[in-house]
This record gives C-alpha cells, structure tokens and sequence, in this order.
C-alpha cells in the first residue's frame, strides 16, 4: 500500500509517521484490494486533528478526529475506519470484481467547502439597547477545508455504504436507476434521506393544421 503522510501547522515526526504506518497498515490486512492511503496530522487551536482516508478499489474509507494528543487522535480515527470496515467487510467483497473501471478524466467532480463562522465580538456599543444602537453584523465566515470529490455511478444502497465508510453525514453521487446527480443524506431523525432534482413535466404546446 501507498501511505502519504502530511503534517500541517506543526514539524514532522518520525515517532507520529511509523505510529501513523503501523495503523494503517493493519487496517490494510483486512482489506481485499491494496490501494492507497492518505494520512494529514495537523494542529488547530491547539488541538491534535487525524484525518485518515484509505482507498480500496472504488470504495473509500475515511476517519476524522480530534483531541489533545495526536496519537489519540490517529487511534479514534482508525477505529471509526475499522468499525465501517468490519461492518462493510462481506458486501465489500462481494463488490470486488464487479466494479466498473473509470478514467478519471470521466469522472464528474464537486468541491465541497466547508466554512466556520467567528461570531463578532460583543462590546460595550454593541450591549447597549437596540433602539440607541445598529444591528450587530453576521458573522465572519472563514474557508476551513476543501475537498474535491469525484462522483460515481451507483444504487441508493450503495452510496449509504459509502457514505458510512467515509463517516459523512451525505454522500453525493449519481443515481444508476435515474442517472441523476443525487445526494443521500444521514437524517436527525434516524435513517437516510434522498435528495434527486425533479424537473416538472412541461405540456407540449398543441399545434394546429
């Protein structure tokens, strides 16, 4: 298996890498298919963030977690990867050989931004009554992460799937039945939601003779 390994925020460290590749690679063991592997260990607001995300065959694993210590964090992370793992592990085998091969220039891709809202901070003009003073301003709004995601063909119950092993709370991808560009999502509630675009039926205009 391919492993990268990125450190953001703070330096490199041979104890972190090796500690990083031996987790990784156990998790591998129990994988049918060797892909690669991508790990980024970074340091926000003074605590440790693992983001783990291992590709076998089209299927993607991926763990993210934080805490006050990396190796803690890089362990949380991979449990979350071999609890999906373990769930997943028969279906996944009985995917393995069936996949479509794709070139990844044909391959449709979304970007997924995700944002953190810093509230202003409150001061004496902005505690005073609202009739003597203007409404506060909205929040600041600041890019945290990107990432882009290739989209594939599959059924609803295989975007669940992917979506539980990639721990995310939605999963874009198109829709084998309608071939539409669709999004399941984890429900508040419970359960699963589906997401497609629906287009009305347009009346087609009566033509005289």
């Amino acid at each position: 298996m391919q492993l990268n390994i990125t450190f953001r925020q703070f330096g490199s460290s041979d104890s972190l890498k090796e500690y990083a590749r031996e987790k990784v690679e156990r998790v591998n063991r129990l994988l049918d298919r060797a892909g690669e592997a991508h790990v980024v260990l970074s340091l926000e607001r003074h605590l440790h963030h693992a983001d783990i995300t291992i590709h076998s065959g089209a299927w993607v694993l991926r763990g993210r977690e934080k805490s006050d210590d990396m190796y803690a964090s890089i362990d949380l992370a991979m449990d979350k990867i071999e609890r999906q793992l373990r769930r997943y592990r028969d279906k996944l085998k009985s995917h393995h050989g069936k996949e479509k091969v794709h070139h990844r220039q044909d391959l449709v891709k979304v970007r997924h931004d995700v944002f953190e809202v810093h509230e202003p901070e409150e001061t004496a003009e902005a505690s005073a009554p609202a009739a003597q003073t203007p409404v506060a301003e909205s929040g600041v709004a600041r890019l945290v992460r990107t990432t882009h995601l290739a989209i594939q063909s599959l059924s609803v119950d295989d975007a669940v799937m992917q979506m539980n092993l990639m721990n995310n709370d939605f999963y874009v991808f198109q829709n084998q039945q309608s071939q539409a560009l669709s999004i399941v999502y984890r429900r508040k509630e419970g359960g699963f939601g589906l997401i497609e675009p629906h287009l009305p039926d347009v009346p087609v205009a009566a033509t005289g003779t």
